[in-house]
Formats: C-alpha cells, sequence, structure tokens
C-alpha cells in the first residue's frame, strides 16, 4: 500500500466491511493488597500464555522468548500514555510504541512539555496538531460522510504521521479533495492513502464462539457481560432472539455505532474468556487500551486465532448501511464468519470486530468497535478470569507453620510476609501452597536475596489459581510473591521453612 501526502483541506467518507463483534468489559475489582504493585517492580519476568506466544511467533515474528517483555512493555506503556494525556492537557497529540525497540513516543504540540514527556520514560515528538485538533478534524470529515463518494472507503487519525489519513481508490483523488475541501479541514493536516479496498459486511460469521440470529444469519459472540454477551450491532436489531446461546437482541446501535449487547436466557453461563481455537482460551483480565502499535489478536469462528498490530484509534469507515466513528484500526486479518469476534492484548479486551477488507491469504484491514464505549453506553460489566472469583476456602492450604492471606486485583503482585522478608537461618526445605480465587490464574514465585537484589529460585507458574513449591535450599534472606496473572479475589498461602 502506498502512502502519498498531498497538502489540501481534505475531507472523506470510508466505506467499509463490518466484522460485527464486541467485547464487554469492566468488572468490579477487588481491593488489593495494601503494598501490592506491577509484577516489574519485584523482579518477576513476564509469563505469556503458550497460545498467544504460538500467535505472535507465526503472525508478527515475534520469538516466544520476547512475546513476554513485548506484552509487559505494551501493559506499562498503557498506563504511562492515560498518565501522559492527562498531566499534558491540550497540547497532547497522541501516543504510539515501537515495540521492536520497546520504546513510546509522545506527540507535544508545544516544546516545553517535552521535559514531562522524558521524565515519564517515553520520547517526545514535537508536532503541529494536537490529538484533539486532529480528532476535531475527523469528526468535520464525519459530519460530511453523506457526501463521500464511494472512492474513499475510510479515514483514520494517524498520530504517528499527525495527519488524517483518508484513503482513496483509484480514480477518486479529485472527489476525495473536493469532500475534505467542503468539511473545512487545513490542508497540512490531511494524508492521502492509495487503496485497494472494497470493504464489505460480515453478517453471516462467527466471532469467538458462533451464534444465530433469527435461525438465519450467524455471529460471534464478543465478550461475555453480566447475563449475556455484546457482539456487533449490524448483527441484529433490538428484539431479534438469537440462539446457541439462545438470548434476545436488548441493544443494539449501527450505523454510527456498531455495537450490541444480548440478554441470555437462562442456561447459559457467561464466562470470561476467548476462544483461541486451539483447543483452549485465554482468561480475560480486564480492558485497558492498548497504545497504538501494541500487538493484538482475534477470535473468529472462520479463520480462528489471528494476530497484528493496531494502526489508529478513533478511525471512521464507511459501509454500505453508513458510517461507523470511532473505530480501532489494526492489520489483524479477517474474513466472512469472523464478525463479532474479539480484540485482545494479552489479556485485556479491546474490541469487536466490526468490519474490514481483505482476507488471511494476503492481509487486510480490520475495524473493531472499543468494548469500554459499549459497556458504558449499556451499562455492562464485564465478565473476567475465566468465569468466576470466588474466594478460596479459608482452610486451604493448611498445615503449614505460617499463613498468609490476602486480596489481588488483576495484574497486581504482593510480596509475603507484609511485603517484607524471612530469614532462614539453616539449609533445607521450603515448601510454599498457593490457593487462589476459582477461575482465576495465579503465580507463586520464591525469592532469595543476594546482596541488594531479589533472584527467584523457584515458581510455580501454571494456568491454575493453585500453585505449590517445593525447594531445597541454603540458609538466607527470602520472600515469597502472590501474581493475580489474570482474574481477582482473595487468596491463601501457607509456607514452612526449615
Amino acid at each position: 500500500m502506498t502512502r502519498h501526502t498531498w497538502r489540501v483541506a481534505v475531507t472523506a467518507c470510508a466505506a467499509g466491511a463490518l466484522l460485527a463483534g464486541p467485547m464487554a468489559l469492566g468488572s468490579t475489582a477487588a481491593p488489593s493488597d495494601p503494598g501490592s504493585v506491577r509484577p516489574d517492580q519485584l523482579g518477576i519476568a513476564p509469563k505469556v500464555d503458550p497460545g498467544i506466544a504460538r500467535a505472535l511467533e507465526r503472525d508478527l515474528g515475534i520469538s516466544r522468548s520476547d512475546a513476554g517483555s513485548r506484552l509487559t512493555f505494551q501493559a506499562r506503556a498503557s498506563s504511562i500514555r492515560d498518565d501522559l494525556a492527562q498531566r499534558l492537557g491540550a497540547t497532547y497529540a497522541g501516543a504510539w510504541v515501537d515495540p521492536t525497540k520497546n520504546v513510546m513516543y509522545v506527540g507535544v504540540a508545544d516544546g516545553t512539555a517535552a521535559a514531562a514527556v522524558r521524565a515519564a520514560g517515553a520520547r517526545a515528538v514535537v508536532v503541529d496538531h494536537t490529538l484533539a485538533e486532529l480528532e476535531q478534524w475527523q469528526a468535520s470529515l464525519d459530519a460530511a460522510r453523506l457526501d463521500a463518494p464511494d472512492q474513499v472507503p475510510s479515514w483514520y487519525v494517524d498520530v504517528t504521521t499527525n495527519s488524517v489519513v483518508v484513503s482513496v481508490r483509484p480514480g477518486g483523488e479529485a472527489a476525495a479533495q473536493d469532500l475534505v475541501a467542503r468539511a473545512g479541514v487545513p490542508a497540512g493536516s490531511v494524508t492521502f492513502e492509495a487503496t485497494e479496498e472494497a470493504p464489505r459486511t460480515f453478517i453471516d460469521i462467527v466471532g469467538g464462539n458462533a451464534y444465530t440470529i433469527g435461525g438465519t444469519s450467524r455471529c460471534s459472540v464478543g465478550f461475555a457481560v453480566t447475563g449475556g454477551f455484546v457482539s456487533a450491532g449490524h448483527c441484529g436489531r433490538v428484539g431479534a432472539t438469537t440462539a446457541s446461546p439462545s438470548g434476545t437482541f436488548r441493544g443494539s446501535s449501527f450505523p454510527g455505532n456498531d455495537y450490541a449487547w444480548v440478554a441470555a436466557a437462562s442456561g447459559n453461563t457467561p464466562v470470561g474468556a476467548v476462544n483461541r481455537y486451539d483447543g483452549t482460551r485465554v482468561s480475560v483480565a480486564g480492558s485497558t487500551d492498548a497504545a497504538v502499535g501494541a500487538a493484538v489478536c482475534r477470535s473468529g469462528s472462520t479463520t480462528g486465532w489471528r494476530c497484528g498490530t493496531i494502526q489508529s484509534r478513533g478511525a471512521s469507515v464507511t459501509y454500505a448501511q453508513g458510517t461507523v466513528s470511532g473505530l480501532i484500526r489494526t492489520n489483524v486479518c479477517a474474513e466472512p464468519g469472523d464478525s463479532g469476534g474479539s480484540l485482545i492484548a494479552g489479556n485485556q479486551a479491546q474490541g469487536v470486530t466490526s468490519g474490514g477488507s481483505g482476507n488471511c491469504s494476503s492481509g487486510g484491514t480490520t475495524y473493531f468497535q472499543p468494548v469500554n464505549e459499549i459497556l458504558s453506553a449499556y451499562g455492562l460489566t464485564l465478565i473476567t478470569g475465566g468465569g468466576g472469583t470466588t474466594p478460596p476456602p479459608t482452610t486451604a492450604c493448611s498445615g503449614y507453620a505460617s499463613s498468609y492471606q490476602g486480596t489481588l486485583s488483576s495484574g497486581a503482585a504482593v510480596a509475603q510476609p507484609s511485603g517484607g522478608s524471612v530469614t532462614v537461618s539453616r539449609s533445607g526445605t521450603i515448601r510454599l501452597c498457593l490457593a487462589g480465587p476459582s477461575g482465576a490464574d495465579f503465580d507463586l514465585y520464591l525469592q532469595k536475596r543476594s546482596g541488594s537484589t531479589w533472584s527467584t529460585v523457584a515458581q510455580g507458574t501454571t494456568a491454575s489459581a493453585n500453585e505449590a513449591i517445593t525447594y531445597s535450599g541454603t540458609a538466607g534472606t527470602y520472600r515469597y510473591v502472590v501474581l493475580a496473572y489474570s482474574g481477582s479475589g482473595s487468596y491463601v498461602l501457607g509456607a514452612t521453612t526449615p
């Protein structure tokens, strides 16, 4: 795909293909242990689900050994981005990552803000336009969508070029320029992108897991929410019934948006997980937005588990039925049958499949409706942790010399006892037991201090909520680290030292 930058005022309407399939997010997190921190602050190497690692290796060429550091970097970048966006205010011009170098860039429209960016551990890029300006110009294009020519299939804010990118099919250059001019977008703010895309709707398809609408069409479950699931708005109107799982559309918005939620009938159990189509599932831990440039994976019943990167947030695309705005634009491939599927970054829900172009043989562009917007629109709560966060019984891990209890939110870690350490006076066997909340993935690490640093000497990192460690060690200072890899809730830790 060749990109051309034309210095003209531009407005454009996007023509796109729908890939329905929403994600639900926003579960109520359990209160964390006092002193809980990020895993990296305790020297915990990132654990990566083997299925995610395999998919990233296949689709992005990321080695399995590098997958953990990539996902950890992305999660930290999201936190830095959110903090800087608030602190920089009007001068903020967006953020993006170069995950191959673990570098985060932040655009600023005022050079004096660069120091704050550097202090946060990112690299500042001084640009001409703020993010608010770019989004306003995109909104001007959205407002002119009814006049958009067929040759203009999509447009979006590209923070990496500090411009509004307008995709144009061959022969549509003059019409695109005219549309941009009528929208009143400044000449220097637009980049035209030559494309062969002809996006189409993917109604008769499945996302994470299939469901049918009215006994005739088929779409995909995006993410489980309390009482049902979310999906794409173009899959069904309010009142339409579904089967496998059975339910009724209680909310639906399309075009403009592309989201819906289905209230499931009794007997259907929402589970906080995504089908990876290799016999396993990814447990959904939350819905923190990943940065532009971040690696993401999509689940769909036609092409299964596919990965790519985020190209933009807030993109607009025009389908035959009308324009949808505020979408996540990606280079993840998809095909008919994948609509409604889940988009996830690590274990964080991102969005549901709306539409796109191309296929999984030659590649393509796919758009996703952000899941947080769906949850907010309908007041829904995301199901996390593979289906539950029931606290373990207080008798779990009984029979140990010492016992510790606490509560962790997904992604947090804590050192026991009470953020401190224990002194082991002689060599012998250290036995540890962890009982975490049902449906979650909690991990256990035994660390030993050497000088001023801590090293992990033994670990229990299965996909279970429960772990056990038996370690033959020498005298020294040790601590026990509990990590809520996915899911939130209470845990019991038992420890016996020589």
